[in-house]
């Protein structure tokens, strides 16, 4: 008989959307956990009919189905880091806040709320309930639009992107990593993407305690970034949950996510998705 050798790896948890064309939401998510060598578990906030030419449906779980969920993971595994990504309404995310609250364990929140084709993918009631567990969180990950949605203000600029990223942490998050994927290509130079990351730990003797960090990294040429937020925020969810900083966990997810879109699945009759498989690579 074999002898039993198991391994005992980190636990992290995904809040989010099921993504039924396999490109995002916990199916990416899970994906990039276990690239990172990290146990991932998972919350279903809502199903979606959708595929890499687009979303046809979308089904929201019940609030208290979400909390029963969480409740199960909560009670069997030591969690080590949570992100959430789609949250649907208004309900699921002021029952994810309250447990998020209480959690021990460092928060990454995706804002998932705007559609590549611009479309508002919440309604007015659920963007607003985002300030207090945006209050909750280690880390805040808004692409461009998503980040004009949560502080009201255009971005369209890195500078717009640290200003941004400034008034995040002022409603109460640790930190912010405001996306450079969807700025205005006539402020950087088009061949890279610039990233910013606004901490509120003082270290560097920031302005008003503040540091920032800007990462460039090279531009794919390429349509195929679907799921790309998840897995980054996954990508640097699963690296918290194993001891690392912020900025270390992010500065290093950042120049993965270059790979993993470069590596991309050409899959489906719409545009393909990126890649979380390489993620993790050493």
């Amino acid at each position: 008989m074999t002898e039993y050798d198991p391994v005992d790896p980190q636990v992290a948890l995904t809040i989010a959307g099921s993504d039924s064309g396999g490109g995002a939401g916990i199916q990416a998510d899970l994906t990039a956990m276990t690239a990172h060598g990290v146990f991932g578990t998972a919350v279903v906030t809502a199903t979606t009919a959708q595929n890499t030419r687009g979303v046809a449906d979308v089904n929201p779980l019940p609030a208290d189905h979400v909390a029963s969920q969480y409740a199960a993971v909560a009670e069997d595994f030591d969690v080590a880091a949570v992100k959430t990504g789609m949250l649907a309404t208004a309900e699921i995310v002021e029952r994810v806040t309250e447990l998020a609250a209480a959690a021990d364990a460092p928060l990454v929140v995706d804002p998932v709320m705007v559609a590549a084709t611009g479309d508002r993918l919440l309604s007015p009631a659920a963007e607003d309930a985002y300030e207090e567990l945006i209050a909750t969180a280690t880390l805040v990950t808004p692409n461009a639009d998503e980040a004009a949605v949560l502080t009201g203000e255009p971005v369209e600029t890195p500078a717009d992107a640290e200003a941004a990223g400034r008034a995040l942490v002022a409603l109460g998050a640790d930190a912010a990593l405001v996306k450079g994927g969807h700025l205005d290509g006539e402020s950087v130079d088009g061949g890279v993407v610039v990233d910013t990351l606004v901490r509120a730990d003082g270290a560097g003797g920031g302005e008003a305690g503040l540091t920032v960090d800007r990462f460039e990294t090279p531009r794919i040429d390429t349509d195929a970034t679907h799921g790309s937020g998840c897995a980054l925020s996954s990508a640097i969810a699963a690296r918290l949950a194993r001891g690392e900083s912020v900025r270390e966990a992010v500065g290093v997810a950042v120049e993965e996510m270059t790979e993993a879109v470069r590596r991309g699945y050409d899959v489906g009759r719409g545009s393909g998705a990126v890649n979380p498989t390489v993620l993790g690579e050493e």
